[in-house]
């Protein structure tokens, strides 16, 4: 069996993808796709997929940033759930500390009226 650059070379040599396929033995749909995967990235090789993929895309990525912004005094989990169908899973737990959220509250902060601070300046 021939290699990818032999089809390319054959093309160029302005044959039909389905001669190529004859001369090779080898189907028309693994000859097209070489041909397309040269016209679009210039090489044959394999892309390097390492890990596992993304379960959120990053248009999802996006709302939720958007949303987190929006109103970070509100339950992530309520609103995410009603207005984006989302399912509050690890997943987007680990997209949020990805974004920089970890979920952590302000400190709560004394009253502190005039009297008070007027008390203070004096100490």
């Amino acid at each position: 069996m021939q290699t990818a650059s032999t089809n390319i070379c054959e093309r160029l040599c302005n044959k039909s993808i389905c001669e190529i396929s004859l001369l090779l033995n080898i189907p028309r749909s693994t000859v097209g796709g070489i041909i397309t995967k040269w016209k679009q990235l210039g090489t044959t090789a394999i892309p390097l997929r390492s890990g596992r993929q993304h379960k959120m895309t990053e248009r999802g990525q996006r709302m939720l940033k958007h949303t987190v912004h929006r109103s970070r005094q509100l339950s992530i989990a309520e609103d995410l759930q009603t207005s984006c169908g989302l399912h509050i899973s690890t997943a987007v737990c680990r997209e949020l500390q990805g974004m920089g959220f970890h979920g952590r509250t302000a400190a709560s902060k004394s009253y502190i009226t005039k009297c008070n601070a007027e008390r203070q300046m004096q100490w």
